[in-house]
């Protein structure tokens, strides 16, 4: 998103389609070109899957049952349900992060591109939601690889919102942690929706979250306004 975007990621648009390279966030998952509809649609699978059940509950006969596919295509692509969950997870990942670096891409200033990045990110969950349950939520349940992959593309968030530092006036200084408590605090509003079940409403929060990303860098009235811009 912004002046650290990079092309080192692919990902793919939103619902299923042929792999893109596109712009990603330093030091995003470098994925593989998906050039098997055979192995696409088994991370699609994965993933709805995983947002529909549950990781728990889902095995490598549900992926199957919703790709269509027989068990030994499966198996050609992925040793494993884990294994193939963590590809799958980093695919996510990566096309959120496209999503929300395509969205931002025709801004300039920093609140700019954190407004539309958001927005468009926030649509896609809208426009997705079981997706997003797969990446977001059944993480927790997935393992220590699964956990790591989160924390750093919640690093990378971090990173990118603290590029505000160098656009709001030297009187407003944050604390060093405020970016990682911002992403913590917009990514658990997020999965608290996500896990309970909803399936729209996403875009909703935007005017709130870019109140509480801007008020430690802009202070109260930037924030207001940031609020009362997201709403248009």
């Amino acid at each position: 998103m912004g002046k650290q975007a990079a092309t080192n990621v692919q990902a793919g648009a939103a619902g299923t389609g042929t792999i893109r390279v596109v712009e990603s966030l330093p030091g995003s998952p470098t994925l593989k070109l998906v050039s098997s509809p055979k192995r696409e649609r088994i991370l699609e699978g994965m993933l709805q899957a995983v947002g529909a059940e549950g990781y728990d509950a889902t095995s490598v006969r549900t992926v199957l049952d919703r790709t269509g596919l027989y068990r030994q295509a499966f198996y050609d692509e992925f040793a494993d349900k884990d294994a193939c969950y963590l590809a799958a997870l980093a695919m996510g990942i990566g096309r959120l992060e496209a999503i929300a670096i395509r969205g931002a891409a025709s801004q300039e200033s920093w609140r700019g591109r954190l407004r539309a990045g958001l927005a468009a990110l926030l649509d896609a969950l809208d426009a997705q939601p079981d997706f997003g349950r797969g990446v977001i939520v059944g993480v927790h349940s997935a393992g220590p690889e699964a956990l790591a992959i989160r924390a750093k593309a919640m690093k990378r968030a971090a990173e990118f919102i603290d590029l505000a530092r160098d656009e709001a006036d030297e009187s407003e200084s944050p604390p060093q942690i405020a970016p990682e408590g911002i992403v913590a605090g917009i990514h658990a509003i997020v999965h608290s929706r996500l896990s309970t079940g909803a399936n729209e409403g996403f875009r909703e929060l935007l005017p709130e979250f870019m109140y509480f990303a801007a008020l430690p860098y802009f202070g109260a009235e930037a924030a207001n306004e940031e609020m009362r811009a997201a709403r248009l």
